[in-house]
């Protein structure tokens, strides 16, 4: 799998050319967001755009009711586990997240205490997923593994931890109204993983960036929070959200195109490449050409797309939760420029952003944290 996100604000991705049929049918969906749920009813085949968001509905449905349940209470529910063991369990998640994403951990130290030990515990449990496929241990990982840990996280979820790691995710979604669909969902990209290594168009390729990284922004929206003037409505949000993780994923897969080729994999619409002149083989040859670099193009495009409708839900989250959501985007969006500056050669040479240019783009995102735009009526 080429490296998954493990935070929404952490991981963006990419996806292919035809934006008028990728990112403008998606653009539709959102429009008619209202009209979906209804009219899928009747559609025997439904886009994975429509599929998935289905689950941003649900998402967004559960922050309503919280709203609804919690007026006059505390926002903050009851304790599952013991105290002690939890405070431990919390530390050791902001070590991992601290080690692992650097500018991002930097981040979250501006929120609220609760928001940001939430914030670790699941950045925890989606890395330790992230890594039975992609982790040192990955060549024996089978479906039955991927079962099992998904019957742990059931388990956790109904508060029945089975580590330190699990006892801060338990706690978490016992005080936000976090749904277990997206970890599921998550679970089923690193099955895909195990039994997929082609694409036959960007409709499929959506569907694994959504499993692999779209669904880390839907688990940590109800924990960085909506802003309480936001003008959007809550779907929206949860929209862009899943945008970040697909932008995010598009941009892993541009990024690792040589690296996964090396493994047997690519993660590439393969209509969209025979429609540029491509194939497989030239992959695997790894050889820039005027055709390579009209495809990438198109690519880059498509991701940059996906960045832009990312940054409209940034703009509506709680104000102490923008700030490491704003430097993930700024910062991740600059690998595609990167490649740009590499003239597409994404078989020899990878892409990515230096620590100074990365601190440097710190003042830049929390400026952008502070300013909202105008968001209109609430959609």
């Amino acid at each position: 799998m080429a490296s998954g996100s493990l935070v929404w604000v952490v991981m963006p991705n990419e996806g292919c050319c035809s934006c008028s049929s990728g990112v403008g049918q998606r653009a539709k969906v959102v429009r008619t967001r209202r009209r979906v749920s209804a009219s899928l009813v009747a559609t025997p085949w439904r886009s994975s755009e429509e599929r998935v968001y289905d689950v941003v509905l649900k998402q967004a449905a559960l922050v309503r009711d919280q709203k609804k349940r919690l007026k006059g209470e505390s926002e903050i529910g009851t304790t599952l586990v013991d105290s002690g063991v939890l405070e431990e369990a919390y530390e050791r998640c902001g070590e991992v997240c601290a080690e692992y994403a650097k500018t991002f951990y930097l981040g979250t130290l501006l929120m609220t205490p609760e928001r940001r030990k939430a914030v670790w515990a699941i950045y925890v449990w989606c890395r330790r997923t992230d890594e039975l496929v992609d982790g040192p241990n990955a060549s024996h990982i089978t479906p039955t593994a991927l079962d099992r840990w998904e019957k742990r996280l059931t388990d956790l979820f109904e508060g029945r931890p089975f580590d330190m790691y699990d006892a801060a995710l338990t706690d978490t979604v016992s005080k936000f109204p976090v749904d277990i669909q997206p970890f599921k969902d998550m679970i089923e990209g690193m099955r895909l993983d195990l039994r997929k290594s082609r694409y036959m168009n960007f409709d499929e390729l959506y569907l694994y960036c959504y499993y692999v990284a779209g669904t880390v922004g839907l688990m940590s929206v109800p924990v960085m929070g909506i802003a309480a003037d936001s003008k959007l409505s809550t779907e929206s949000v949860y929209n862009s959200a899943l945008a970040l993780g697909i932008a995010n994923q598009l941009t892993n897969i541009l990024r690792d195109v040589g690296e996964d080729a090396r493994r047997g994999r690519v993660y590439l619409p393969q209509d969209e490449l025979a429609q540029a002149g491509l194939s497989n083989e030239d992959i695997f040859q790894g050889k820039v050409t005027d055709k390579w670099r009209n495809f990438m193009k198109g690519q880059i495009k498509r991701a940059r797309m996906f960045f832009d409708q990312a940054e409209i839900g940034i703009s509506e989250l709680s104000p102490a939760s923008r700030w490491p959501v704003w430097a993930s985007l700024i910062i991740y969006r600059q690998i595609l420029d990167a490649i740009e500056a590499n003239d597409y050669d994404n078989f020899s040479k990878r892409a990515y952003v230096g620590k100074a240019k990365k601190f440097l783009s710190l003042p830049a995102a929390y400026a952008r944290s502070l300013s909202r735009p105008l968001t209109g009526n609430r959609l």
